[in-house]
């Protein structure tokens, strides 16, 4: 891969999980550790990303600088198929709890027409099915999170205080060797927490490239997830570890 195109890959996935390390992008783009090394330095020097031990973060303000349509197209046919699967596990007349993400965002829009109750926090997903006539749709309130498509705050922490949920459908920046579900965004992982525990069943939807992940705040640990829909040639290391502490894996 020409270094300019290498550059552009590694920005992107950096962008996208907030946080990498040297030997994931490594391993995820074909090349030694001392050519990611080299990598980082140069876009570290041109202010692109900022090169921290072990790997790169991504600079404070790349919200912004990564709109929600942006993220959507990224591995697209993966998180269509892992949305699909997801789809099979809801059942009519249950509760579901929607996260935020383009992956849920996907789920939504194949629930259209079931006699379901959604409750979700995401934008997205109210845009999703908001004209669906069948979907009985319930927006948690607070504060709304442009770049995101979401609602944070007390008001939704609140608000999720009060609904029980049959499952909820869990996004995140990456899952961890060690089985860790972590994220990026502060202002998320209350919520992701208060989600898990106001449903009974937690599905994790999360595509291939977020096995392993990176991430700077821990939501939970794998012995917390019940369900992992993903795809073929996720981490097989990673699943083993999600696995022996006793989530089902479902591979699309």
């Amino acid at each position: 891969m020409l270094q300019r195109l290498r550059h552009a890959e590694i920005m992107r996935r950096v962008r996208l999980s907030g946080a990498t390390s040297v030997r994931d992008l490594a391993s995820q783009l074909g090349v030694s550790p001392s050519t990611i090394r080299r990598d980082l330095e140069v876009l570290d020097r041109d202010g692109t990303l900022r090169r921290v031990r072990g790997g790169a973060l991504a600079d404070a303000d790349t919200d912004t600088d990564r709109p929600f349509a942006e993220v959507a197209a990224v591995d697209e046919q993966d998180k269509e198929a892992v949305a699909a699967r997801a789809a099979r596990l809801v059942g009519d007349g249950d509760v579901v709890l929607l996260d935020i993400g383009t992956t849920t965002m996907r789920l939504a829009r194949r629930l259209r027409g079931r006699r379901v109750t959604v409750v979700t926090s995401s934008l997205a997903v109210l845009d999703a099915l908001r004209a669906d006539p069948v979907v009985e749709l319930l927006l948690l309130g607070g504060m709304v999170r442009r770049p995101y498509h979401s609602l944070v705050g007390v008001l939704t922490e609140a608000a999720l205080s009060q609904v029980v949920a049959d499952r909820v459908f869990l996004g995140a920046s990456g899952v961890r060797p060690d089985g860790q579900l972590v994220d990026t965004t502060l202002a998320e992982v209350p919520l992701k927490r208060a989600m898990i525990a106001a449903a009974g069943q937690v599905v994790l939807l999360v595509d291939r490239h977020k096995f392993p992940g990176t991430g700077a705040l821990r939501v939970c640990g794998p012995e917390d997830i019940d369900v992992i829909v993903t795809n073929e040639g996720a981490d097989e290391t990673t699943l083993r570890s999600c696995a022996a502490a006793g989530a089902e894996v479902l591979l699309t």
